[in-house]
């Protein structure tokens, strides 16, 4: 049994100040509860699991845990399609379970931000079962987008809309009375109908479940699908373009525990941006102004982070003017390959863009819908975003090529002012898990391509923390709810705690570094480093990035981080050095 910290281990929560608030340059560590540990052993990771693995989180150097859904739940969609928005499911625990949690969080100078989803509810949660029982018109009914068909008999669903799942975003029901009646839109499962956020109740219901858990203390929320919610009026028909569903041509949009296929803003063959009538609309500014005032009734700089899949930057910036969220999530940044002139790109934009607004960007490379960076990055196969790789994918890279090169980039991002988010396992440099057995594989990706695509399976195996167990440590037992690949014993962090070189001392010794030489705040500045290569200062740092196949000669400097080994005041390809 691991044991939960005691006061001899706790360390105050960082404080803030105006324009040097927390989220301004938090590192902020993403725990997927079902695969972070599992402290009853059933397979399943639980938050007393995760409570008892809060020392090792401060002991990496973040400085905020970002819990994924825990709600009560069908898990049709991971957790994202909520039952119940005030409550623990039972397979994570209780709201005791979660007040521990979040205790012993604070006690160690970790604060908690959690998922909150507000675009639609599970079709379990009983307002949408007292909807489903009350008449057409009724104020039940007005908590959702519920519609009369089209046709005669109203047998057509209301318009073209697609789910981003595939098939119509429009399922019919039946009346108490046994008769066919309306039709409710989903933009996801047809088990997640989406509310009406032009409804003042179901307003209300959500500044009263922002409430709830800021009055448990929780420090902030992370919110799933932070550019839907409003329609356009009269729901129009929209046929997305041709070219839709790639960052190159727009953004991609989806529900974490969801398959991303649909465009937030697409473009037409001529490159005019197009947005669809259920995403990216100007109302949805309202209701974070309002969110905004909510948080601004507590103590402690509570921050809002949303997952907008928006393009372009200079559009995703009005997620976080001053007055609505204080985060989004820089997707355009994950997304961008291996590729200095690329990466120097993103990044101006993203400092200029955020920057004209006050906000910082938030920098991220892994997340628990992405085929993780330490194998994503060197990918030369196709690898479309949420369908992952598959059985018949090619270009999977050597593991130890592959890591070198995400260590690389892990080491560039930490670099960078503003905050960053990094991804569970990543510190122990856990690749894909490729090669899981077909009869044990969940992500409906796989079912729904007929076994072509693996889906995101790969990247939320639970991680391994110590021993040659089965589960290497996840539980106290066998069992772990997807199987752990036998090569994973050599990635446990027993085995690299301490090491010199290991993935997990890299992390912590950026981590130290970032936090000493006050790189969240740094002013970047560039130095003429060519095609193959990155080189700028922040402050008194010199950071230098090599993406070609030859060394680089360093420049003069103390070493003080390199993401791989040095050869003779060299920097061999794929590799990144910090230097004062």
């Amino acid at each position: 049994m691991i044991p939960i910290p005691t006061s001899e281990t706790s360390r105050t929560l960082a404080p803030s100040t105006p324009g040097r608030e927390w989220w301004r340059s938090a590192v902020i560590y993403q725990v997927y509860p079902r695969s972070f540990a599992d402290a009853d052993g059933d397979g399943m990771g639980d938050l007393p699991g995760i409570t008892r693995r809060l020392p090792a989180l401060r002991d990496l150097g973040v400085d905020a845990v970002w819990l994924s859904p825990f709600y009560t739940s069908p898990q049709n969609d991971a957790g994202y399609d909520v039952a119940d928005y005030r409550d623990v499911d039972p397979s994570f625990g209780t709201l005791a379970d979660f007040d521990v949690l979040l205790e012993t969080a604070h006690s160690l100078g970790l604060r908690v931000i959690i998922d909150v989803v507000p675009n639609h509810s599970s079709s379990d949660h009983v307002w949408f079962q007292e909807a489903l029982a009350a008449a057409p018109g009724s104020p039940e009914r007005a908590r959702y987008l519920f519609r009369d068909g089209k046709g005669a008999n109203g047998d057509e669903a209301p318009n073209n809309w697609e789910s981003i799942f595939g098939g119509s975003a429009w399922t019919r029901i039946t009346e108490p009375d046994g008769t066919p009646g309306q039709w409710y839109l989903h933009l996801f499962d047809k088990s997640q109908p989406d509310f009406d956020w032009e409804n003042p109740w179901v307003r209300e219901q959500f500044r009263d479940i922002l409430r709830f858990w800021l009055d448990r203390g929780v420090d902030g929320f992370r919110v799933d699908v932070a550019h839907g919610m409003i329609k356009e009026a009269g729901l129009p028909d929209y046929t997305p373009p041709a070219n839709a569903g790639s960052m190159g041509g727009g953004a991609i949009a989806t529900t974490t525990g969801g398959i991303v296929l649909e465009p937030e803003i697409s473009a037409h063959a001529e490159g005019e941006p197009v947005t669809p009538p259920y995403f990216g609309q100007d109302g949805v500014h309202d209701i974070y102004r309002d969110w905004h005032q909510v948080l601004a009734e507590y103590e402690g700089d509570r921050v809002l982070c949303g997952e907008a899949w928006v393009e372009p930057l200079e559009k995703l910036a009005h997620w976080v003017r001053p007055d609505e969220m204080q985060q989004t999530f820089n997707f355009g940044y994950l997304e961008t390959p291996w590729d200095a002139v690329a990466l120097r790109t993103v990044i101006d934009r993203s400092i200029a863009v955020f920057g004209s607004v006050g906000a910082p960007s938030t920098w991220v490379l892994s997340n628990h819908d992405v085929v993780r960076h330490a194998t994503r990055l060197a990918l030369t196969g196709d690898n479309p975003q949420g369908h992952g790789i598959g059985p018949k994918s090619t270009g999977i890279p050597d593991p130890a090529f592959a890591l070198r090169r995400a260590r690389a980039a892990t080491a560039l991002m930490l670099a960078l002012p503003g905050s960053a988010y990094l991804y569970q396992g990543e510190e122990l440099g856990l690749p894909e898990a490729i090669d899981l057995p077909d009869e044990a594989r969940q992500d409906p990706t796989w079912f729904r391509t007929n076994g072509e695509r693996y889906g995101r399976d790969g990247c939320r195996v639970p991680i391994p923390w110590e021993g040659a167990d089965p589960s290497y440590g996840f539980g106290p037992g066998p069992k772990s709810w997807l199987p752990q690949p036998a090569t994973w014993a050599d990635y446990t962090r027993s085995s690299q705690e301490g090491v010199p070189g290991s993935t997990l001392t890299m992390y912590q010794e950026a981590l130290a570094a970032r936090r000493e030489h006050d790189l969240a705040f740094g002013e970047l500045q560039w130095a003429n480093a060519g095609e193959d290569a990155l080189r700028f200062t922040s402050g008194k740092v010199t950071v230098v990035v090599n993406f070609g196949e030859a060394p680089l000669p360093l420049p003069a400097g103390t070493v003080v981080l390199a993401s791989g080994p040095l050869e003779g005041g060299m920097l061999p390809r794929d590799t990144t050095a910090w230097l004062v």
